[in-house]
């Protein structure tokens, strides 16, 4: 059997009219839909990490697929989008994807800040595709865009417009946005005509970004996030008779957030949102959220959640223009853990597993590294039907290309096993498991070979201190190959290994599931990883496979 990120076992899917949220579990943040014809497609950011912008394609908003990345040629990566060296927390915010005449678009910014603490650059670009499975263009630079969070609105004229986001000339106090339009030329990509600067959001214009348009009933409508992506978040939305503005404020904003609920509710930082209209008239919105799984936050950090939209127009007798608005979550006003199904005749089927047993001949959709990797980091052709990672002499550290490779974790709650088959060269040299949230904050479970014999040892990297060894005990017996175990239940992690053909788990240690907890921008990734630790050592570790079961809390 080959990849696979598969569905719950027949007979335990959810069989009621319901879904369950979020919709794409583990670090999804940022979500922008679009329609065509009775497919849905949606994209999400994906900073530091590639192959870069996910677009995972769905038939009835509640079953998902990862269909391929906006930005998957490692060329466009590191010339066109510097992804090679980029920061922590920088690379790939925010995409909006649209579709027009035929053909795909993807709108995004990468944030790079120079190691040497100058300015950060944000470089806004689109890339384009008539297939969402690519290939996907060159990324074109749109020059003279400030700012970040682009959206491209295509009109009913067949104008292209550039919504951005920036700090205001004048701001008012720190971190206020407005958001600016600017009409794009559509052969090149560039800028033209006049700048337009259309709002600074409704309730204080905090941190205003992520801005998408929508025409309906021929006014224009502007929806922006607001509030910054924590407990605050939220999204706001305004109205205007003509794009360039002026855009008037719903006074009943925010349209959707958790400011209002207790800091403990289910999902907190609910916002960055984006909506979609189905071909019966029907409206639903996109939104990111963060469980509030441990401490009220969780490894997988920012996700993607989906709410019903309804539309009402004001009541009031006394007002002459009486504007219609979209209402979130009609029957609650929040972000539900489970709500009806969008489509009738369907089932969610919630992908917990992932099985690889690297049998493919190209690598599984599931499997990102932090930044581009190095030329010859992996192959699966050096020995078939495994996963050769080699240890290169890098390590994880801030802008970094180690020889790590990860899936995202999707539930709190799960198990994740691999078969390594490794022989060390030399002392420096170390391979197996890795549960990675940052550069700065994550466990290795890894064999190396030392004079006395084979040793396993697991290392604990958090934010602001040195890589800490939690244990390290010799492996007796070792023949070559080693079956590394982690189960994660209860809010701890229990790491333990067993070798080939060995009946028995042996318990390695026990320590504490909030060391990986995320920080805001991405969630966890569990994955494989080899190290020569600075050293050129010729080692590589051969993966058989990789099984990931993940477990729902009520």
């Amino acid at each position: 059997m080959g990849s696979a990120m598969a569905a719950e076992p027949e007979g335990a899917g959810i069989r009621t009219a319901t879904f369950t949220n979020p919709i794409l579990l583990g670090s999804y943040p940022d979500p922008s839909i679009v329609r065509v014809g009775d497919d849905f497609y949606l994209v999400n950011s994906s900073f530091e990490y590639f192959p870069g912008l996910p677009i995972h394609h769905s038939r009835d908003l509640v079953n998902w697929e990862l269909v391929g990345y906006a930005l998957q040629d490692p060329d466009y990566a590191r010339d066109a989008v510097n992804l090679v060296d980029v920061q922590s927390n920088g690379g790939l915010h925010a995409p909006s994807i649209r579709y027009h005449e035929g053909v795909f678009h993807v709108i995004t910014t990468n944030v790079h800040a120079p190691a040497d603490g100058s300015p950060a650059k944000m470089v806004n670009f689109v890339v384009t595709a008539e297939r969402v499975q690519g290939p996907w263009s060159k990324p074109v630079v749109i020059e003279n865009a400030p700012g970040i969070d682009p959206d491209i609105f295509f009109d009913d004229d067949g104008r292209a417009w550039y919504l951005g986001t920036q700090v205001p000339e004048k701001p008012n106090f720190p971190g206020e946005g407005e958001i600016w339009m600017q009409e794009l030329n559509s052969d090149n990509w560039q800028l033209t005509g006049e700048r337009h600067f259309l709002w600074r959001g409704a309730c204080g214009g905090t941190w205003a970004e992520g801005p998408h348009i929508y025409k309906r009933d021929g006014r224009y409508y502007l929806l922006v996030a607001e509030g910054g992506t924590h407990f605050n978040h939220a999204a706001m939305i305004a109205v205007s008779d003509d794009i360039r503005g002026p855009y008037i404020s719903n006074a009943r904003n925010p349209i959707m957030t958790a400011r209002h609920l207790s800091y403990d509710n289910w999902v907190n930082s609910t916002g960055h949102a984006d909506l979609v209209e189905l071909a019966d008239g029907r409206w639903f919105m996109v939104a990111l959220g963060i469980r509030g799984d441990e401490q009220r936050r969780s490894n997988m950090g920012r996700e993607t959640f989906l709410a019903p939209v309804t539309w009402e127009r004001e009541p009031f007798e006394w007002k002459e223009v009486k504007h219609e608005w979209p209402v979130v979550a009609p029957q609650t006003g929040r972000i539900e853990r489970r709500l009806p199904l969008p489509l009738k005749d369907t089932r969610q089927r919630r992908k917990l597993a992932f099985v690889d047993e690297f049998e493919a001949g190209q690598l599984d959709l599931q499997w990102n590294f932090r930044r581009v990797p190095r030329a010859g980091t992996y192959s699966l052709s050096q020995r078939p039907g495994f996963l050769r990672l080699h240890a290169k002499p890098d390590v994880i550290q801030e802008r970094g290309r180690a020889s790590l490779m990860g899936t995202r974790q999707t539930e709190s709650d799960f198990r994740y096993r691999l078969s390594m088959r490794f022989e060390p060269k030399a002392s420096s040299a170390e391979a197996g498991m890795v549960l990675v949230q940052k550069d700065d904050n994550y466990l290795t479970f890894t064999l190396s070979r030392e004079a006395r014999g084979h040793f396993l040892k697991l290392m604990l990297a958090e934010p602001g201190t040195a890589p800490r060894e939690l244990r390290r005990a010799s492996v007796d017996g070792y023949g070559g190959n080693i079956h590394l175990h982690l189960e994660s239940k209860g809010g701890r992690y229990r790491f333990g290994h067993s070798l080939d053909g060995g009946a028995t788990s042996v318990a390695f240690v026990e320590t504490s599931a909030t060391h990986a907890l995320s920080r805001g921008y991405t969630g966890a990734y569990l994955g494989v990883y080899a190290t020569g630790n600075g050293q050129e050592t010729g080692s590589y570790a051969d993966f058989d496979w990789v099984r990931y079961r993940a477990f729902e809390r009520n």
